[in-house]
């Protein structure tokens, strides 16, 4: 019996037996082996988002330059924040993003240059920088790489995704926002929020270098700005027609299924966290 005839709970189950493991031991290990791993997933998150785009006609974003620079911004953002380059190094974004109008100057077939452009950097804005500000996360306090901030959100962001399936599929009735997602309702959310407090509760006992307070924020805004994530996930599949944007991960779909919430989610945290440190 293969894996794909497994129900959707067994699915994620085995993926999560098997994925847990590697990504906490890549966190963990070091810096260096955090870096791959997310500029890895970064990546594939990336093509995956520009494969759905050019699948519908007239759409040719560029897929190749536009996960370059999302590499390049990810990398140069690693080595800034760990200290080992300048914050002048910045400055080499601003030519590398302007290229892209110049190379869709030469894309004579490209019938629609403007909208593709936009596309192109909606990659970049879209998937690309929130990965690239997990790192930020990583190092935001003294230049020292702090695994456990990272495992602190991504812990709050599985125990929200849990606790909203396991509650919306015993309890949920009310609809959350039917237009965009017809599955997702009030009482998984409230599920995902009471987990999530709970797993902040217990991460602010292990990790003190946060307070309860900014734990229990974080773990808010993780759960509200990650639902919208996923809600903006679904609009984007609606608008092409797909369920799920790949099937690389059994149980979940795409990189961008799994991760959707991380990369509204992230954008938040950061300002939080520089804010009331």
């Amino acid at each position: 019996m293969g894996l794909r005839s497994l129900s959707n709970l067994q699915q994620r189950v085995i993926a999560a037996i098997i994925a847990i493991p590697f990504l906490l031991f890549c966190v963990l290990y070091s810096d260096y082996t955090f870096l791959v791993l997310f500029l890895v997933i970064g990546i594939l998150a990336q093509l995956e988002f520009y494969k759905l785009v050019g699948s519908i006609s007239d759409n040719l974003p560029l897929t190749f330059y536009g996960t370059f620079c999302g590499v390049v911004m990810h990398v140069l953002t690693f080595f800034i924040e760990k200290g080992d380059l300048a914050y002048q190094y910045y400055y080499i974004l601003s030519p590398l993003l302007t290229f892209v109008f110049f190379i869709k100057l030469y894309k004579s077939k490209d019938e629609k240059p403007f909208k593709n452009i936009a596309y192109t950097f909606l990659g970049i804005i879209y998937v690309a920088l929130p990965f690239t500000l997990l790192t930020v996360l990583a190092f935001i306090k003294n230049d020292t790489y702090d695994p456990n901030i990272v495992l602190g959100c991504l812990f709050l962001l599985w125990a929200s995704d849990s606790g909203a399936y396991f509650a919306g599929t015993k309890f949920g009735k009310t609809k959350l926002f039917e237009r965009v997602s017809p599955k997702k309702s009030w009482e998984g959310s409230i599920g995902g929020m009471l987990t999530a407090m709970v797993v902040a509760t217990i991460i602010s006992h292990y990790y003190t270098n946060y307070s309860a307070f900014q734990w229990y924020a974080i773990g808010i805004i993780i759960v509200i700005a990650g639902t919208y994530g996923d809600l903006v996930e679904s609009l984007f599949k609606r608008s092409i027609n797909i369920k799920d944007s790949a099937d690389t991960i059994p149980g979940h779909g795409g990189f961008l299924d799994r991760f959707d919430g991380l990369l509204l989610s992230i954008p938040f945290i950061i300002p939080f966290v520089k804010l009331f440190p």
